[in-house]
Order: C-alpha cells, then structure tokens, then sequence
C-alpha cells in the first residue's frame, strides 16, 4: 500500500502582503522522487522554504508523516526528518567539509547515529572523505553541493528535498550529480527535486508537478510529462 509522506493541501503562503502561492495541492508518496518544474519566479524556492516553515503558510494544510507541520518552526521539522538542501548550498565556507557535515547530525533524533552516518556518506562520496579536513570554500562547486546535499542526509531524512541543486554546475558535473541521485533513489531515500534542467529532472521522476505563477497547473508522471507537447515546448525548447 502506499504511504503518503508529504501531502500540501490548498496551501497559500507568500511574503508580507503579496500572496506567491495560490492553493497549491501536491503530495510525495514514500520511496518515490518528485520533481516540480517552473520558470524562474514561478514559486519554486517558496513552495520549498513554505513546507520547510521557513516561509509561514497563509492557508491550507501541509502534513509530513500524517503529523500537521505548518505551524512548526524550521528545526522541529529537520528533527522530524524533513531536511532542505537549499539554493547556493549554503556551507560554512571556513569550516572543514567534516566539520560542515557533522553541523547535519545536531538535532537530538540523529545525534545517536552521527558516526554510522558519516562513514555511510563518505561511502557515498568518497571524494568528500578525501577533502574532509579541507574548508569547504576551497572546494569545486560540484564538490559543495555533494557537501550539502551529504550535510543534508547526516540528519537521517524521511525526504530530503532538493532546491536547484544543478544551478551555476557544469554539464559533465550536472551528469554526475543526477546518477549520485539516481544511486540515492535506487538505495530508497524519497526525494522533493525543485529544478530548472527538465529533462534530467523529469526523466528520474516517479511523478511530476509544473509550477505557474504559484498555481500547479500540471502533474503526471515524469515521463508523461516529458512527452507532453506543452511542456516540451515551454521547457525543452522542441
């Protein structure tokens, strides 16, 4: 039977008084990867930073793990195994890359397991092993989002969702970082992908959602969806 983990229910949020979301429904079934596509200002990194409670929710209901989450701050969520690996990656570029990943294990649910955890990610990136006593600054770009996106799971997360995580990587570090997320799909993490490369996106999604102008106006598979006519021609340039 499958589990619903994530379900947003005629959410609305925004800033101040301009409203960014307007009812937006969507959901993520456990063990599955969901990918949201939009142009740039569509309200991609609000819907993110609104089920993360980075952003307050206006209206409407978000559920995580059948527990009611919009009134929650950000780190009860994390502690809840909500994690976001947020735009830009957002490392303390003057710590080490094991002193940025073990910053992933504070809240108190993954503490007991940061050792298991930190070997397993650098099974995962060896590459970040090699680095570990480096500061993160020094680091490639592709280097600091595979920190991130490390940091991310050293909290153990039910779903870890994904903000841009292609953005400003060049084309042969982009290909290396969707078959890291196909590996991590293949081994059972759920995964919440906001991004502007579609067909990479859509094409590892179990199902997708296409954000406009905070309205969904799209969802079906990721593969339906790459062969819609609409979305080819508004996103793949066919």
């Amino acid at each position: 039977m499958t589990e619903t983990l994530l379900e947003l229910t005629d959410v609305r949020s925004g800033y101040d008084d301009v409203e960014v979301l307007h009812g937006v429904d969507l959901r993520v079934d456990k063990g599955e990867v969901v990918s949201v596509i939009g142009a740039n200002g569509a309200g991609k990194t609000t819907l993110m930073s609104t089920i993360t409670g980075i952003v307050r929710t206006g209206a409407g209901k978000v559920t995580f793990a059948g527990e009611q989450i919009q009134s929650l701050p950000a780190h009860k969520l994390a502690e809840r195994g909500l994690v976001l690996v947020p735009e830009g990656r957002r490392l303390f570029p003057d710590l080490t890359v094991a002193e940025n990943l073990l910053l992933g294990s504070y809240a108190r649910t993954a503490r007991a397991h940061r050792a298991q955890r930190l070997e397993e990610v650098y099974d995962l990136f060896p590459r970040l092993k090699e680095r570990s006593s480096q500061e993160a600054h020094s680091l490639s770009g592709g280097e600091q989002q595979m920190c991130a996106i490390a940091r991310g799971l050293m909290c153990g997360p039910k779903l870890i969702m994904l903000d841009e995580p292609s953005l400003g990587l060049a084309p042969i570090v982009v290909a290396q970082l969707f078959e890291l997320l196909g590996t991590l799909k293949e081994r059972g993490v759920t995964l919440m992908l906001v991004e502007q490369n579609v067909g990479d996106a859509l094409g590892m999604a179990d199902r997708g959602y296409v954000l406009e102008r905070g309205n969904i106006t799209m969802s079906a598979s990721g593969a339906e969806l790459l062969a819609d006519e609409r979305v080819q021609a508004a996103y793949l340039g066919v």
